[in-house]
C-alpha cells in the first residue's frame, strides 16, 4: 500500500538547491512554495519564472510560488530546509516558534557544524528536540534537477515519515528511496565533501589516475570506519547518499569541492579561493570537525587529517602526499 503524500511542501532557501527541489516537488504533482530570503530572488521567480541569481538560465514552473514571507512559507504539510551546514542550528531555533508541532523537517543540507562536530540532524534536533526530522540526500547536482534529468537520492527518517516524503517528492525524473538511517545518510552526505577535495588536488597536482583512484577507494574505506563507530548500517554508506554521493562529488568538474581541491592543487592559495564570489566549498569547514569527531571516537582517517592540515596551512602541498604515501604499511 502507498502512503500518503503530504499535501502541500514548502521549500525554506532560495538557493540553486532549494529551488531545484521545489522544481522536482512541483513535478511531483505536490502544491509547492519556495522561500527566500534575497528579495531579487523572489521577484524573479514571481515576475520571469526563473532564479537569475542562483539558477540562471532554467525555466520554472509557472504555477510555482516564491515568498520572502517566512511565516507565511511555513504553513505547509512538510519543509524542506537547504539553509548551508554551518547557520543550520541558527535557522532552526529561528523556526521554532513558527512551525506546527508534528511538521516533518527534512533536512537537505550536507555538513558537520565547525565548532561543535555535530552533523545535521544533530543540530536540528537540539534546537527543535520535538521535531519529526529526516534527511534528503544522494548524488545530486541542482541545476541537472531543475532541468529534469534523472536523479536518485535517499530519504531518511522514522520509516512512516520516510514512506510519506518518498511519496511526496518521487517525480518521472526524482526518485527517492526511503531508509531509517539518519546517521549514515548525515554522515555520507558530510564526508564527501572533505573527501571531493583530496581527490581535486590530486587531480590538480597532475598525479594521474593510479592515484585518484586509490585516494577514493581509501576515502570510501575511511568513511566506512567512522560510520560503523557511530552506528550507521554498512548498506546506507554503501548506496546512494554515502559511495554514490562521494563517487560524484569527488571525480566531476561540476562539483564545488572538487573543483576547490582542483584549484589548490594546481598552486592557488587558500586566500584566493576564499575570495568573494566563490562558491561556497563546504568541505573546507567540514575537514577539521570531520576529524576532531573522529578523534573523540579514537577513529584514524589520515586522508581528511592531511587535508584539515592543508586547509588550515599546518601543512603544505608538496608534503601532503608525502605524509600519506610513508604511513606504516598495513593489509587493507
Amino acid at each position: 500500500m502507498t502512503a500518503e503524500p503530504y499535501s502541500h511542501i514548502a521549500v525554506l532557501g532560495g538557493g540553486a538547491w532549494g529551488t531545484a527541489l521545489a522544481v522536482a516537488a512541483h513535478a511531483a504533482g505536490r502544491a509547492t512554495s519556495l522561500w527566500a530570503r534575497e528579495d531579487d530572488v523572489v521577484a524573479a521567480i514571481t515576475r520571469d519564472h526563473e532564479n537569475k541569481r542562483f539558477l540562471p538560465g532554467v525555466a520554472l514552473p509557472p504555477a510555482l510560488s516564491a515568498t520572502g514571507d517566512l511565516e507565511k512559507a511555513v504553513q505547509a504539510d512538510a519543509l524542506l530546509l537547504t539553509a548551508p551546514a554551518q547557520v543550520l542550528h541558527d535557522f532552526a531555533r529561528m523556526l521554532a516558534p513558527l512551525i506546527a508541532p508534528g511538521t516533518p523537517l527534512v533536512i537537505c543540507a550536507k555538513g558537520i557544524e565547525k565548532n561543535t562536530g555535530r552533523l545535521v540532524h544533530e543540530m536540528v534536533t537540539d534546537a527543535l528536540p520535538d521535531a519529526v526530522c529526516a534527511i534528503l540526500s544522494g548524488p545530486s547536482f541542482a541545476r541537472e534537477v531543475a532541468l529534469g534529468q534523472p536523479t536518485a537520492v535517499t530519504i531518511a527518517a522514522q520509516s512512516d515519515v520516510a514512506a510519506r516524503l518518498q511519496a511526496s517528492l518521487s517525480a518521472p525524473f526524482f526518485r527517492p528511496y526511503a531508509s531509517d538511517d539518519v546517521m549514515g545518510v548525515a554522515l555520507g552526505g558530510a564526508a564527501k565533501n572533505v573527501y571531493a577535495i583530496a581527490c581535486g588536488v590530486v587531480e590538480g597536482m597532475g598525479l594521474g589516475e593510479n592515484a585518484r583512484a586509490a585516494l577514493l577507494a581509501r576515502s570510501f574505506a575511511e568513511l566506512a570506519r567512522l560510520g560503523e563507530a557511530l552506528g550507521a548500517k554498512r548498506e546506507t554508506l554503501m548506496g546512494l547518499s554515502g559511495l554514490g554521493d562521494l563517487v560524484l562529488t569527488a571525480t566531476s568538474k561540476s562539483s564545488r569541492n572538487f573543483s576547490f581541491g582542483v584549484s589548490l592543487g594546481q598552486g592557488k592559495s587558500l586566500a584566493e579561493l576564499d575570495a568573494p564570489g566563490h562558491p561556497l566549498a563546504e568541505g573546507v569547514a567540514t575537514a577539521p570537525a570531520l576529524v576532531k569527531r573522529a578523534k573523540d571516537l579514537k577513529i584514524e582517517l589520515p586522508i581528511a587529517e592531511a587535508m584539515a592540515d592543508l586547509l588550515t596551512g599546518e601543512l603544505l602541498l608538496s608534503e601532503a602526499l608525502t605524509r600519506l604515501m610513508s604511513r606504516r604499511l598495513k593489509s587493507e
